[in-house]
């Protein structure tokens, strides 16, 4: 019994298995549509109704389309034309090529598409949609078999020359990035990465002033400049001549400075009414038309990308507040990690209550610029204010003031030390100033409780 299941057991792992693997991987190959991996593919051409283009891969990663012109292609839209046919299967083997083609609309293809691995080439036809979503019939070269597939109709139906090529008008990673320049008609402001070596980037002001930057705000505008693409392109030729002779003042101009170089945009809209909008490059090469929005979202003046927090210093190095409103007064101080009143030392400040009163008063920003300039303050309220905070650094130095004024609408008015000028805020903070009693809790060893 021993030696029969010996043999047994021998028979289906050198003949059995081997032979089911061998027949699940040719099962598996039929349903492919092409011979070779995604990875072995160097070259594609795309033939439509409207013309032939050729791709082909430089470095891994890297396409670049070599006809009917020659330059970058937007990688993400050939790598995931490529997936789709690599991913792609065969449920149904129909028929020979035959007279038949016209039945599945492959005796005019909308779309052909040659595949290029190596010394290995592959032919692919698109006819119309299958009988299920989401499905298409080909024709496949290699063995001239009309065949139903899992291809999606979007994959590969309406494509044009302008689907595949590169519309992002600037490339970079973020961290990458030691310096922006806006340039302006009038005046530029420049920003630059402080944190270069750190895993995010930490922005500061470095012209026209020395300021910290809207945290906030320069990721929203790089994260704009990310999302600066092309809607259409004007190559060189008497169209570009025609656009370029209306571009007379520029809105701004964006450079971008790291290791690897420069890179920059300039952005116009030489005629605001009609809505466009045009990108520039390089001063000879395509022109680019683009989203008019982004000329509002890509012009920030020197207020809306500084750091609008008004008290003057973080919460952290905060030594001592003074907290002054018409109803009341009182002094918080930070002594050995903890928070105590000036005038009540012994008694115990419920801690998770003042760091959030301090956060909330350090962090209070600006909303909004009334002046540039801090006078006149009386029309504003700011002579006989609602709250006054005064904040010392850990150096004993003042560096920290905040006052609150009146009510307009739904804001404050209020000045800062961080910002020359009147400014409004939210009201919020009127309302979450504790009272003596809020910040104090009653311990049991205090002097308050032997009495």
């Amino acid at each position: 019994m021993l030696v029969i299941l010996a043999g047994l057991g021998g028979y289906l792992y050198l003949v059995e298995f081997p032979a089911k693997q061998q027949e699940e991987k040719q099962e598996i190959e039929q349903k492919q549509l092409l011979p070779f991996p995604e990875t072995a593919i160097t070259e594609l051409s795309i033939t439509t109704a409207q013309g032939l283009i050729n791709f082909k891969q430089g470095t891994p990663g890297k396409w670049s389309i070599i006809a009917p012109l020659q330059t970058d292609a937007d990688t993400r839209e050939v790598q995931a034309l490529i997936r789709a046919l690599v991913t792609g299967t065969v449920t149904r083997t129909l028929d020979k090529h035959s007279s038949t083609l016209a039945a599945f609309g492959l005796e005019e293809p909308v779309t052909t598409l040659t595949i290029r691995a190596g010394g290995q080439q592959e032919t692919i036809s698109i006819g119309d949609s299958g009988p299920l979503s989401n499905t298409l019939y080909v024709l496949r070269a290699s063995d001239q078999r009309v065949l139903l597939t899992t291809l999606a109709p979007k994959d590969f139906i309406n494509k044009s020359l302008m689907t595949f090529r590169r519309k992002e008008l600037l490339r970079f990673v973020q961290n990458n990035v030691e310096r922006v320049r806006l340039t302006y008609p009038t005046t530029e402001i420049v920003i630059a990465n402080v944190a270069k070596d750190q895993p995010r980037p930490s922005w500061k002001i470095t012209y026209p002033v020395e300021a910290e930057a809207d945290q906030n705000e320069v990721r929203s505008l790089m994260f704009r400049l990310e999302d600066l693409k092309a809607l259409g392109i004007i190559d060189p030729g008497p169209e570009r001549d025609t656009v370029a002779t209306t571009l007379t003042t520029q809105k701004v101009k964006i450079t971008l400075y790291s290791a690897g170089g420069e890179q920059s945009v300039r952005l116009y809209q030489p005629d605001p009414q009609s809505g466009e909008a045009i990108a520039q490059t390089t001063s000879e090469g395509p022109l680019y038309r683009i989203n008019p929005v982004l000329i509002k979202d890509l012009t920030r003046d020197l207020f809306n990308l500084q750091d609008k927090r008004l008290l003057g210093l973080d919460s952290t190095d905060v030594a001592m507040l003074s907290v002054k409103t018409r109803d009341q007064q009182y002094v918080l101080i930070h002594q050995n990690g903890e928070w105590v009143l000036e005038d009540q030392p012994m008694m115990k400040v419920t801690q998770e209550a003042a760091d959030l009163f301090v956060s909330r008063v350090a962090n209070l920003p600006a909303e909004e610029r009334v002046l540039k300039q801090s006078s006149p303050l009386a029309p504003y309220g700011l002579l006989v204010p609602s709250a006054e905070f005064v904040a010392t650094g850990k150096d004993g130095k003042t560096v920290g003031k905040l006052t609150l004024g009146n009510r307009a609408s739904d804001l404050l008015y209020a000045t800062g030390q961080r910002l020359h000028g009147v400014f409004q805020v939210r009201p919020d903070l009127l309302t979450q100033i504790p009272s003596r009693t809020e910040l104090l809790t009653q311990s049991k060893d205090g002097p308050e409780a032997k009495r």
